[in-house]
């Protein structure tokens, strides 16, 4: 059996478990030093922006669609296998935007077109008509993205790790490593040219896990577990960025109840609960806050309420809402490299990292932890 260790279980680690899982002889084991589904994760919204989002070539794509493609099967496979509801907004995206941006939508209309993806661009009356919600004027436009989704990241986490452990992952919650061994093959003039990590230990019960592959998906914690064992040094960084959300109870559902997408808007999202079902609850986020120099990022009241001003900007109603908490979530943000990081750690042929999905951890953790398992399955058929 091939050994397979996981640092991190928010959504992306849970993803590479779950997908692992599905993969014979492999034998899959998680770490984490909390419970699953915190930090970033606990965080996110959840709202899946990818045939709306203008990327449209590249990695940056290609990614999206996979995990746009594979969350059609992904849900309803989990759902059937671990008996867990999970919260999955089919009904689209609805974006507000102006006049002026019509041109660049135009385009992306007809690029998604090409390779048979629906968007459609909606005038204001036709927004009115379908979301009476929303205050229009007449240089509203919106861009309708219906084969989009929204999904709970909690919910969703806890299925993967369901799903993962009935198939044989196991987890190791509340635990760290505390050692780790090493090899290495040398080329000619004394230079290494294949270091390995084999095996290491964890806290609590010292377990000693056998490692033939090492995957790193801890956001913000991934460069700290690696730090003392990094060769050559890391020529990049991960660092926070917080965002702020609101969760908001009406006494009705907003607009239409049979129609209830995602509506974003100047980076705003309104994000009905329940996978849109009836909903008379609601997030609202997220900002986005970088820390100062030299100094911790606090969250500042400010900027949530702007967005909340945001909001109701766009619906109205929202500012009869109850407002049932606010919360905020750090999120890893690479420095030096594009967000994600999906690739080995240099110097090392075992090591993966899995990190650095900024604000898109959620939407990419499918086509991730695809990515993960081809890495795998390719060098170990090269062996």
């Amino acid at each position: 059996m091939t050994q397979v260790v996981i640092i991190g279980c928010g959504i992306v680690g849970a993803a590479i478990a779950y997908e692992l899982s599905q993969v014979p002889g492999l034998q899959v084991a998680v770490l984490d030093r909390q419970l699953p589904a915190q930090a970033a994760t606990k965080a996110a919204l959840g709202v899946l922006m990818g045939v709306i989002s203008h990327k449209t070539k590249g990695r940056a794509w290609q990614l999206r669609q996979a995990s746009i493609q594979r969350y059609e099967t992904l849900i309803p496979e989990l759902e059937a296998l671990t008996g867990h509801h999970i919260p999955f907004n089919r009904q689209g995206i609805l974006m507000l935007c102006v006049a002026a941006e019509l041109g660049s939508w135009e385009k992306l209309v007809a690029t998604r077109a090409s390779h048979g993806l629906a968007l459609e661009i909606w005038d204001g009356a036709k927004v009115k008509s379908y979301c009476p919600q929303i205050n229009c004027n007449p240089s509203t436009w919106a861009i309708y993205s219906p084969q989009d989704r929204q999904v709970d990241p909690v919910s969703l986490t806890l299925a993967l790790v369901e799903g993962a452990k009935r198939n044989g992952v196991k987890f190791y919650f509340g635990t760290q490593i505390e050692e780790s061994n090493f090899s290495s093959s040398y080329a000619k003039g004394g230079l290494p040219d294949d270091r390995r990590i084999r095996q290491i230990t964890i806290s609590g019960e010292r377990s000693h896990l056998n490692v033939d592959w090492l995957v790193v998906s801890a956001g913000l914690g991934s460069l700290p577990s690696l730090s003392t064992e990094t060769s050559p040094p890391l020529k990049f960084d991960i660092v926070p960025v917080l965002g702020q959300a609101i969760h908001l109870k009406l006494d009705r559902p907003l607009g239409n109840t049979d129609f209830q997408p995602v509506i974003t808007g100047n980076d705003v999202h309104i994000v009905p609960l329940n996978g849109g079902q009836q909903a008379t609850e609601y997030w609202v986020g997220a900002t986005v806050e970088f820390p100062a120099i030299g100094r911790e990022i606090e969250a500042a009241p400010a900027l949530l309420e702007a967005v909340m001003q945001q909001a109701i900007a766009f619906c109205p109603a929202l500012a009869t809402a109850n407002i049932i908490k606010t919360w905020s979530g750090l999120r890893p943000r690479p420095e030096g490299r594009s967000a994600p990081i999906i690739d080995y750690l240099s110097g090392f042929s075992n090591i993966l990292l899995a990190t650095g999905h900024y604000r898109n951890g959620v939407l990419l953790a499918p086509a991730t932890a695809q990515a993960i398992r081809k890495m795998i399955l390719s060098s170990d058929e090269e062996w």
